[in-house]
């Protein structure tokens, strides 16, 4: 399923505030952690994917707060309190009254306060990674000290803007921190959610937030989600918010993950599902025709080998620049980059040959060869990924590829017939795990 929700502005007093609404259910306010931008969120899979996931059981209301993302940016540090207007401005755009809300990291700070404050439109309460109060205190011992907080504003407004490495993520998010496409991804989000200024102001005005007197005051039904090891916010934190919330439910996760759509989305989608509307999640794959199409470098050991480990990483990257550029003109969406392979998928079989022929073409203008392999066939989305058979079939068929060569089954052959696109026969062949023989077929461009 493909969506990308239009952005719409509301207004709340002066500001306009970027939102963006999707799905069917019962009503559910997103509140992002720290700063966010709610259109390249869905430049990453995985987010992308609980953000359907999502859309699959509620009427989803996602938006970037004031100073941050689409929305305007401010000259003063907004507080709580203008910040629940914002909630609520968002929720009168949209025509709802009452929503389940549902905060990540500061903005579930944001999400008890608003709860607390407004239990007539709040139905349900629901945190991931959240913290009470971000400054140590003797009955509060896990969060930093003022000085290591104001220590972090100045050093982020020095360093804003640059590309993350491994030990950046490995804060947020321990299980992608090795993934340079994740760590691409996440640089720009950032940079596109706020300036250096406003990120220093940001942690300096996070500094300040003690949402500990408000826990009591909590009437609503509430989950509290928190991984086991998430470094960023300690998990005795989500443990002293669930234990002084009357009532609340507490889920404790096996991860270090602080960015929950990551490693463990679909245990926090299933827990938000039967939390909200009463009904557990229903695992029933759905099935949809789709083009895959499976690429990787030949002789990637080899090439790194030569070059060396540093020289081998430019070049992995700058192969990865050139195929998402590709996937994007093609409408490709991008499952998984594994190494130096990638797969994805296209709503139209010659839009997935032209795509796969285009990055051939791209990618020989950095001295390197690809291999790939194109299949149309039924997948199976189950919690927003997509697998089954026709995946295995896409990926032994780049296995019988030549290098430079675009390999196609016959099923995709004869589905773009009159595209212009020209095909070369290859043979039958067993597919490792498949059963049967396939005709494959090399791909090639009108005229060549």
């Amino acid at each position: 399923m493909e969506l990308r929700p239009e952005t719409a502005y509301a207004r709340s007093g002066d500001t306009s505030i970027a939102y963006q609404t999707f799905g069917a259910g019962p009503a559910l306010v997103y509140v992002a952690g720290f700063v966010s931008n709610v259109e390249l969120a869905w430049e990453e899979p995985r987010y992308a994917a609980f953000l359907r996931g999502l859309a699959a059981f509620a009427r989803v209301i996602v938006f970037d707060k004031r100073g941050t993302g689409l929305s305007d940016r401010v000259t003063t540090l907004p507080t709580i309190e203008v910040r629940m207007d914002d909630v609520r401005a968002v929720m009168d755009a949209t025509g709802v009254e009452r929503a389940a809300v549902f905060g990540h990291s500061e903005g579930g700070a944001m999400a008890i306060v608003f709860a607390a404050t407004h239990p007539s439109r709040t139905t349900h309460l629901v945190t991931y990674g959240v913290y009470a109060k971000r400054v140590r205190s003797a009955d509060y011992p896990w969060a930093p000290t003022l000085e290591e907080r104001m220590a972090l504003a100045d050093d982020a407004e020095r360093g804003w803007g640059g590309r993350l490495g491994a030990d950046d993520v490995r804060t947020l998010s321990p299980s992608a921190a090795d993934d340079p496409a994740f760590r691409d991804w996440l640089s720009r989000y950032f940079r596109n959610a706020a300036s250096p200024r406003a990120v220093a102001d940001l942690y300096r005005m996070n500094s300040l937030v003690d949402v500990r007197d408000v826990l009591g005051a909590v009437r609503v039904p509430t989950l509290i989600i928190h991984a086991r090891d998430d470094l960023d916010a300690k998990v005795e934190e989500g443990r002293y918010i669930a234990a002084r919330i009357p009532g609340a439910r507490y889920l404790e996760l096996p991860s270090a993950d602080h960015l929950f759509w990551v490693s463990h989305q679909a245990e926090v989608l299933g827990a938000i599902q039967e939390f909200v509307t009463g009904r557990p999640p229903v695992v029933d794959a759905e099935r949809v025709l789709a083009t895959v199409l499976f690429t990787d470098i030949v002789d990637s050991t080899r090439r790194a080998a030569e070059l060396g480990d540093a020289r081998w990483r430019q070049l992995v990257e700058s192969h990865h620049a050139r195929v998402r550029a590709e996937l994007a003109r093609h409408r490709g969406t991008e499952w998984d980059t594994a190494g130096d392979g990638f797969y994805a998928t296209f709503d139209g079989p010659a839009r997935a040959v032209r795509c796969a022929l285009a990055i051939r073409e791209a990618v020989r203008g950095l001295g390197l060869e690809i291999r790939a392999g194109v299949h149309t066939g039924e997948c199976e989305t189950i919690a927003g990924k997509l697998g089954g058979i026709a995946t295995v079939i896409g990926a032994r068929v780049r296995e019988r590829a030549a290098p430079g060569e675009v390999l196609a089954t016959g099923t995709v052959r004869d589905l773009v017939s009159g595209s212009g696109l020209r095909f070369e026969p290859r043979g039958a062949h067993a597919l490792k795990g498949v059963p049967g023989e396939w005709r494959l077929f090399a791909a090639a461009a009108p005229g060549v």
